[in-house]
């Protein structure tokens, strides 16, 4: 099926079918449990099919498909960007690294709304430094399996979560030949979660702890030491083709602050400057849909991609702080919320200093010592 009759059918079903959010509940046990219920109907109706390969309940096509499904679902406000885009980073690492039966197993619960799942990577001492992290996997005494032992911390949804796609360091080295990356059951002995309150006032981050957690060796992704190449598989999706998802909420914004705004002429040139920014993105997103499918990979020019958004989201709330005085801080907490939350664009997925440093070193060949 080509884009636009995709787009045309689904539109057409969703205009059809109300998965319309309860408005009086903002919580974030709301947001997860629409979450669950928008990819349950839109699997169960084979839109969330779409994209995804026959060997794990998809019935194929092209990946852009997903991003015009994800975009319907951000325009319409029907679950929330973040949330839902959690699936573009974690389904295709599994495709990859997981056994086929593995992943044919539990994809579709990801997919269909029966499961959670988060990612383990940042620790205390090593956010955007992966290459430091201390975790630890040994052996079990039979030899079959991995006892791991550390701590989590920025861990998106894990109070939620059924599963946690992590690494941890299972050999001496202490850089990347060290790690290893694993599926874990949330609900295994020695799992400890602790949701974190953010400055924006949702417990969407949560520290793990993990004290002798025992993991059977079918659940290792890849092979031993395979961690540190997950992680580059993995973070390019997260820097890129989810974001086709929140600029597609971002505009959303746009449309509401030009509605909100007292006067037609009050700060129209930062409004023409925030929607470029947008569209910026977009376009940058676009390319970066194209690329994915004619290669299957991504790689470190994502980076542009997180750069783009990161500058673009937090330009267009600073311009909502502008053009209506006194809502971010007085007034209005939703655009408090979203304001406060945007503070984080240039810190999560990386920080927006690490992915200069990737730009200029792998892109374009400058700092190398």
């Amino acid at each position: 099926m080509d884009t636009a009759t995709f787009r045309t059918r689904l539109s057409a079903w969703l205009d059809t079918h109300d998965l319309t959010p309860d408005p009086a509940d903002d919580s974030l046990d709301a947001h997860v449990a629409q979450l669950d219920r928008v990819r349950r109907e839109l699997w169960e109706a084979g839109w969330m099919r779409h994209g995804w390969p026959e060997a794990v309940g998809g019935v194929g096509g092209p990946s852009v498909l997903r991003a015009v499904l994800g975009e319907e679902v951000a325009t319409r406000q029907l679950a929330e960007p973040g949330l839902y885009s959690m699936v573009e980073v974690l389904v295709p690492t599994l495709i990859s690294y997981a056994s086929p039966t593995l992943a044919a197993e539990v994809v579709p619960r990801l997919l269909g709304g029966r499961e959670q799942w988060c990612q383990g990577f940042s620790e205390p001492g090593s956010g955007s430094d992966l290459a430091s992290l201390s975790t630890r996997a040994v052996r079990d005494a039979d030899g079959h399996g991995w006892v791991i032992t550390g701590q989590k911390v920025w861990t998106s949804l894990a109070q939620y979560a059924t599963r946690c796609v992590l690494l941890a360091r299972t050999g001496p080295d202490p850089g990347h030949a060290g790690i290893s990356a694993f599926f874990l059951d949330m609900d295994s002995p020695g799992v400890t979660v602790r949701p974190l309150r953010t400055m924006h006032g949702v417990d969407e981050f949560a520290e793990v702890f993990l004290d002798e957690v025992h993991v059977p060796g079918d659940r290792l992704l890849g092979s031993v030491g395979d961690g540190w190449r997950l992680a580059m598989d993995l973070l390019p999706h997260e820097r890129s083709t989810c974001f086709w998802h929140r600029v597609a909420h971002l505009y959303t914004r746009l449309d509401r602050l030009i509605d909100q705004r007292e006067k037609p002429e009050d700060e129209a040139a930062a409004l023409g400057e925030a929607y470029l920014a947008l569209h910026m993105v977009r376009c940058r997103s676009h390319a970066t849909q194209r690329r994915l499918a004619a290669s299957g990979r991504l790689g470190p020019e994502t980076s542009v991609d997180k750069i783009l958004l990161a500058t673009a989201e937090q330009q267009l709330f600073d311009t909502a702080r502008d053009v209506l005085p006194g809502s971010v801080e007085l007034t209005d907490p939703a655009w408090r919320t979203e304001y406060l939350y945007s503070r984080a664009a240039t810190i999560y997925g990386g920080t927006a200093e690490v992915q200069r440093n990737i730009v200029a070193r792998h892109l374009l060949g400058l700092g190398k010592e």
